[in-house]
C-alpha cells in the first residue's frame, strides 16, 4: 500500500485519485505515459513518399475484381464471417452548420439570403434548397404543422428557421445528438431506412456463410436501446429479403481505454467536484473490442458509409478484397506450417523473401542473408506470424482524413501505413510535401485476418504502435484542454500487422460526414 501511495504522490495525485482509476481498471502506468506524452509530445511519423498505383497499391482491373471475389466465394465454406462496425459517435459533426446557424441567426431581424452572403454559409443554402429531398422531411413538416397552427401563414424565411430549429432541438428530433446509425439515411417506397438496416443487407451481400451472417456494432450504453430497437423492428425483414439470418452483437468502449485530460499547462484538468476528468481514448480503443472475437475474417466498415441498397458493385469489391486477403494468407499459412514441420528448404529462402516483398511490401530484416540458416526461420517466422489486413483505397478527391504512406520506423524499417494529417510534421516542408502529394485516401474498407497459421487468436493489442497516437485540443464547458487519443484503429493500432493496399472505385466511398451528403446521388433515388 505504501508503494501504491508513493507512485501516486509521485504523480501528484491523492490516494481519493487512485481509487478513481482503480475503479476505471487504468493502471498508474498509463496515465505516466499520457502525461509524458503531454509534456514531452508525441513523435511524428516519418514519411518515406506517398503509396501509389503499382508501387504500394494494387492496381486490378474489372476482370481481376471478379476473379478474387469468385475465389472468395469458392473458398469462404469453412470460414466464420465477422463484419464490425464502429459505430458509438453521436451525430454532432453532420449537424454542426446548423447549429451554428441557430446560434447566429436572428429570425426576426434578419434573412436567411443575408446570413448565407455575411457567412458564406453556402452549406445552409443547400440544405434549404433540398429540403424536401432529405428522408426526415415529411415527418419534421408533420410536426411543425402540428405544433405550429398558423405555420401555413409564415414567411418561407420563418418556416425554414422553425424547420432546422425543430431538427436540432432537444424537446423534438435533437438529431445532433444522436448516433448516426439511427437516422434515417435513405427513403424507399414502402420504408425509411437507417443505417443499421443498411448494414444488415450488407452482411447478406458479402459477408455471408451458408446463409448466416454475423454483424457487431461498437455502441454507446446509452445508444444500445436504440440500435435494439430498429433492429428488432427490421431484422426479420432483411433477413428474409436476403435470405441470411443474422446474429447482431454490441460492445461498448472499455472504460478502461479511457484517457486523462489536462489543462493547457499539462496538469491534470478536474471537474468542479474535483474528480480527475477523462475522455474516450478515440477509436483507436475500439483494438480491444475487435480482440474479443473468434472471427477468421473481418469485414471492417464505419456506420456511415453505406448506400442505398441492392447494390452489386460494392458487395463485388469488398469479396474482392476478401478474395486478395484469402490468396495471401494462403502463401503466409503455408511458409510457416512449412517452418513449422521443418520442411522448407535454405533453397526456398529466395523464394519466400520475395513473397514477403512483392506480396506484403517488406524486405527482411538487415543483414538477413549473413544469418545462419536456422536464424533466417526464425527472422520469417517473427515477419510473417501477424495479423493481416487488406485495405481498399480510394483516389484523393480533397476528403479529410488518412491516406496510404510508405513510413520509417525508429528501426529504420519502412512499411505501409493509414496516416493522418495530424500524425506529420507540418513544420517540416519535407513532410508536408511528401503528405500534399498522396494520390489517394482511406475510405475505411479493411478485411481482416485476426487468427495465426494454427488457427490460434493473435492477441491485437501485440501489434499496436503503442506511440502513435495523438493529442488534440478540446473544449470543456468553455475552458480549453488537452486530450490523449489512442493511435487509430487502422493507424497506429494496426502499425504492426502485414498490409496489402487495394484500389477500389469511389463507388465504394459515400460516407454521409454532413447532412447535406444525404442529397447526393449514392443515397437518393433516382
Amino acid at each position: 500500500m505504501e508503494d501504491s501511495k508513493i507512485e501516486l504522490a509521485d504523480l501528484g495525485f491523492s490516494e481519493a485519485d487512485g481509487k478513481q482509476l482503480e475503479a476505471r481498471g487504468i493502471s498508474l502506468e498509463n496515465i505516466e505515459k499520457q502525461l509524458d506524452f503531454f509534456k514531452h509530445g508525441i513523435a511524428k511519423m516519418n514519411l518515406v513518399e506517398p503509396a501509389r498505383l503499382g508501387k504500394g497499391i494494387i492496381d486490378l482491373s474489372d476482370a481481376d475484381f471478379e476473379n478474387h471475389a469468385l475465389f472468395f466465394d469458392a473458398n469462404k465454406t469453412n470460414l466464420k464471417l465477422l463484419k464490425f462496425v464502429p459505430a458509438s459517435g453521436a451525430a454532432t459533426r453532420m449537424f454542426k452548420f446548423l447549429n451554428t446557424f441557430l446560434n447566429k441567426f436572428d429570425v426576426e431581424k434578419d434573412s436567411i439570403n443575408a446570413y448565407v452572403n455575411r457567412y458564406m454559409a453556402y452549406d445552409i443554402a443547400i440544405f434549404i434548397v433540398g429540403m424536401d429531398k432529405f428522408p426526415f422531411f415529411d415527418e419534421v413538416y408533420a410536426k411543425l404543422k402540428e405544433v405550429y397552427t398558423d405555420f401555413d401563414s409564415l414567411s418561407r424565411d420563418k418556416k425554414n428557421y422553425y424547420f432546422i430549429k425543430m431538427l436540432m432541438s432537444p424537446d423534438y428530433f435533437d438529431y445532433a445528438n444522436k448516433p448516426k446509425g439511427i437516422l434515417p439515411f435513405h427513403v424507399y417506397l414502402n420504408n425509411i431506412a437507417t443505417p443499421i438496416e443498411e448494414h444488415l443487407y450488407e452482411c447478406g451481400y458479402y459477408s455471408s456463410v451458408n446463409g448466416f451472417s454475423n454483424l457487431h456494432f461498437t455502441v454507446s450504453e446509452d445508444h444500445k436501446s436504440s440500435f435494439e430497437g430498429i433492429i428488432n423492428t427490421v431484422k426479420h425483414l432483411v433477413e428474409r429479403e436476403t435470405q441470411t439470418s443474422v446474429d447482431v452483437t454490441y460492445s461498448f468502449q472499455n472504460k478502461g481505454t479511457d484517457t486523462i485530460a489536462v489543462d493547457m499547462h499539462d496538469e491534470p484538468f478536474r471537474d468542479k467536484d474535483g474528480q480527475i476528468v477523462f475522455r474516450p481514448g478515440g477509436h483507436g480503443a475500439l483494438i480491444d473490442n475487435l480482440n474479443q472475437f473468434d472471427a477468421d475474417m473481418v469485414f471492417i466498415k464505419n456506420i456511415d458509409n453505406v448506400i442505398l441498397h441492392n447494390n452489386e458493385n460494392v458487395a463485388l469489391y469488398k469479396k474482392a478484397l476478401a478474395g486478395i486477403l484469402l490468396d495471401v494468407q494462403q502463401g503466409v499459412f503455408g511458409y510457416l506450417n512449412q517452418i513449422e514441420n521443418d520442411e522448407l528448404t535454405e533453397d526456398q529462402i529466395p523464394e519466400v523473401v520475395a513473397f514477403f516483398k512483392e506480396k506484403l511490401n517488406r524486405d527482411m530484416e538487415a543483414n538477413f542473408y549473413d544469418f545462419t540458416f536456422k536464424s533466417q526461420l526464425k527472422s520469417i517466422k517473427k515477419a510473417l506470424d501477424r495479423p493481416i489486413r487488406v485495405c481498399g483505397m480510394v483516389k484523393n478527391e480533397g476528403e479529410p482524413g488518412g491516406g496510404p504512406f510508405w513510413v520509417r520506423n525508429e528501426k529504420n524499417e519502412i512499411s505501409l501505413q493509414i496516416v493522418e494529417s495530424t500524425q506529420v510534421d507540418l513544420g517540416s516542408r519535407k513532410q508536408s510535401s511528401i503528405l500534399q502529394e498522396a494520390t489517394h485516401f482511406n475510405p475505411v474498407d479493411l478485411v481482416c485476418v485476426i487468427k495465426n497459421y494454427k488457427g490460434e487468436k493473435f492477441d491485437l493489442n501485440q501489434f499496436v504502435d503503442h506511440n502513435s497516437g495523438f493529442v488534440v485540443e478540446k473544449n470543456v464547458g468553455g475552458i480549453p484542454i488537452k486530450a490523449y487519443e489512442l493511435p487509430g484503429l487502422w493507424n497506429g493500432a494496426m502499425a504492426e500487422w502485414l498490409t496489402i493496399f487495394v484500389q477500389v472505385p469511389l463507388i465504394t466511398f459515400n460516407p454521409v460526414k454532413t447532412v447535406n451528403d444525404l442529397l447526393k446521388e449514392a443515397h437518393q433515388r433516382s
